[in-house]
């Protein structure tokens, strides 16, 4: 978490920074923030103080913001593919349509969607009645461990999540498999190995958390819900919810050198501004 809010520090502090595709990067760190603040501060007081209740209604909301920023990343994720594909693809054009107005459209645009993908289902998934056992056989509430506790039929809100899922996740997905698809067809056409390698090195931070997300969300909710993968399937949970934001601030500022740059260049300012106030309390 501290490492998704330097990046935005970053992002709003240094002037270098403020192009749309660091706009984008503060915005997903915005959103890893937000993901892990709907799971961790909850598994945390658990460990520590031993209650694991929670009410029926907490948990659908706990669900509600954690798929809403799911949705909302995937098509974070797609418009950040088409940001690299206008730069590598249509370089002359960059600057005209990925302009600042467009920037913010898109960003409000995809916070809106996202939050409003799983609203239908949400409210359906609240008219059920709940009763029997009351453990959910995770460590967060998802949607498969809270629709098995209930004792009514769930298949309307279960056929309402597969199309909400379908609308909002597979669209991003093929976008950022075709932006990437260009992206590298484009590449690989590059005469000298320093152009293909310049022009990789824009986009391969974002080629691997794009990976990484999707892979294990796919691993998640494609992998069969039997007992044998029932615990395979939490460490994935584990690793898309809450490992996956912790490591992508590192994969950005290890592989980013504007990135390392902005941030050499905060330290250097802090530790400046501590060295005078440390000057003038000794002097005083």
């Amino acid at each position: 978490m501290a490492g998704n809010i330097l990046i935005i520090a970053l992002v709003v502090t240094d002037q270098h920074l403020h192009t749309p595709m660091y706009f984008f990067l503060g915005n997903l760190s915005c959103l890893e923030t937000c993901c892990t603040s709907t799971i961790l501060p909850r598994v945390l007081a658990s460990l520590l103080t031993g209650d694991r209740s929670i009410s029926v209604m907490g948990c659908i909301i706990q669900f509600y913001f954690f798929g809403s920023l799911a949705g909302t990343e995937c098509l974070l994720l797609s418009v950040m593919s088409y940001d690299r594909y206008l730069a590598i693809c249509k370089p002359l054009h960059y600057a005209t349509r990925m302009n600042g107005r467009l920037c913010l459209q898109l960003v409000v645009g995809l916070w809106i969607g996202g939050f409003m993908s799983v609203s239908i289902f949400i409210f359906m998934l609240s008219q059920l009645t709940f009763c029997g056992s009351n453990e959910i056989d995770h460590f967060f509430c998802d949607f498969h461990p809270i629709t098995k506790l209930s004792c009514t039929d769930t298949h309307m809100v279960e056929v309402a999540g597969l199309i909400s899922c379908a609308l909002f996740t597979l669209p991003p997905f093929v976008l950022t498999v075709a932006s990437y698809v260009c992206i590298i067809s484009n590449i690989l056409r590059i005469p000298s190995i320093a152009g293909r390698q310049k022009a990789f090195s824009t986009c391969s931070s974002h080629l691997i958390v794009v990976t990484i997300y999707y892979g294990t969300l796919i691993l998640v909710y494609l992998l069969s819900d039997s007992d044998a993968l029932r615990d395979l399937n939490k460490v994935f949970s584990v690793f898309y919810g809450v490992l996956t934001p912790l490591i992508n601030p590192l994969i950005y500022s290890l592989r980013n050198k504007e990135v390392k740059k902005a941030l050499r260049k905060a330290l250097l300012r802090c530790f400046v501004f501590f060295g005078n106030s440390n000057f003038k309390l000794i002097y005083m």
